[in-house]
């Protein structure tokens, strides 16, 4: 079996501040094939943008301590120079941010800023760049694109910067991409049209691809698997149907019963998550969902949760203390509805060990 293009091995990115070291990714892991979609889920704050950003090499910031491994292609990318670095970053991994106007420079054209990300990487000369932007914008369909190659970047449309984003990450052609939150503040109908361009792009091109979004419901048709991160750890992966399907974390729960659903009763209310993240600064102690979770046993409070294979699975990994057959069965009460107070505290007790 042929090594995965990306395998990432307890990453921890911790920054150090006047009010102490902020655990932005605090030991994650995962792999990444070819040709494979990942979304990674998560609150603003879960640690989704750095772990990418530092994939990247974009978070070697002089405060920012940086442990573990990211082998991408057989290298270790934590052990690169920047000048290697850059060699790869638009190259043979590419990232669209999440607000492309800010992304795209606003003083120069469109065009040239593609052709720039072209030269950066390939002795080619400007007329050929050119000709391959030209046929970069017509691939993420964008129209009259001889005309809008010479447009600045306020003369797009949200949608457009978005696939103009699209088309400089995918200017060389490289093996991997980031879509970080890349339908943010687009409306409903560009976001399925984004979505659909990179899904298609990524079956053309034979491109692995990291979605990076707070949204499962983004995620539900083109990831295959899905890492689900809450105060920088993963707390539960798996394959994208077992999420939807048989979903093991209290946290996944919250997150599936924030999405709209078709199917619900009308004038029915979206369910919350209560609470707010943790401070990655001071993190609760043992698992760190437990202030938040309507579930948590006093046990909880002081045992950390390892990220493990749910029983009788191979690719389905959680970090929680409840025991498998109590999620399963409080899964199967939240899908038909709200579990009560009084039968959530049935269930607890029930599962309870002997005094």
């Amino acid at each position: 079996m042929s090594a995965p293009l990306l395998a990432v091995q307890d990453l921890r990115v911790h920054f150090a501040t006047e009010d102490g070291i902020v655990r932005a990714v605090d030991g994650i892991s995962y792999e990444l094939e070819r040709g494979r979609v990942l979304g990674i889920v998560g609150e603003s704050g879960s640690g989704k943008s750095v772990s990418s950003l530092t994939i990247m090499g974009l978070s070697r910031a002089e405060n920012a301590r940086i442990s573990g491994s990211v082998m991408f292609d057989g290298r270790d990318m934590l052990t690169l120079d920047a000048e290697q670095i850059r060699a790869v970053r638009g190259n043979d991994m590419a990232m669209i941010f999440q607000d492309p106007l800010s992304s795209l420079h606003p003083f120069y054209r469109v065009g040239d800023q593609i052709i720039e990300a072209i030269q950066a990487h390939r002795d080619v000369p400007r007329g050929e760049a050119l000709d391959r932007t030209l046929e970069l914008l017509g691939l993420v369909g964008i129209p009259e694109p001889k005309r809008r190659v010479s447009a600045y970047p306020h003369e797009f449309s949200g949608g457009m910067r978005q696939r103009a984003m699209i088309a400089m990450a995918l200017a060389n052609e490289p093996k991997l991409l980031i879509a970080d939150e890349p339908t943010t503040a687009l409306d409903v109908t560009v976001q399925a049209q984004i979505l659909e361009l990179i899904a298609r792009l990524k079956d053309e091109l034979g491109m692995a691809v990291i979605i990076i979004t707070h949204d499962l419901g983004i995620v539900a048709e083109m990831a295959d698997e899905i890492a689900v991160m809450y105060a920088g750890r993963i707390v539960e992966r798996a394959p994208a149907r077992r999420i939807f399907a048989a979903p093991e974390h209290p946290y996944t729960w919250g997150l599936l019963g924030s999405i709209p659903r078709l199917d619900a009763v009308r004038g029915s209310e979206l369910v919350p998550i209560p609470g707010r993240p943790p401070s990655l600064i001071k993190l609760p102690s043992g698992c760190s969902f437990h202030p938040r979770c309507p579930y948590v046993q006093p046990s909880h409070r002081e045992i950390d949760p390892l990220l493990e294979l749910v029983p009788g699975s191979r690719d389905h990994r959680v970090a929680c203390l409840l025991e498998h057959e109590t999620r399963a069965r409080l899964w199967g009460e939240l899908r038909h509805g709200a579990l009560p107070d009084e039968a959530r505290a049935a269930v607890l007790v029930e599962d309870a060990p002997d005094a």
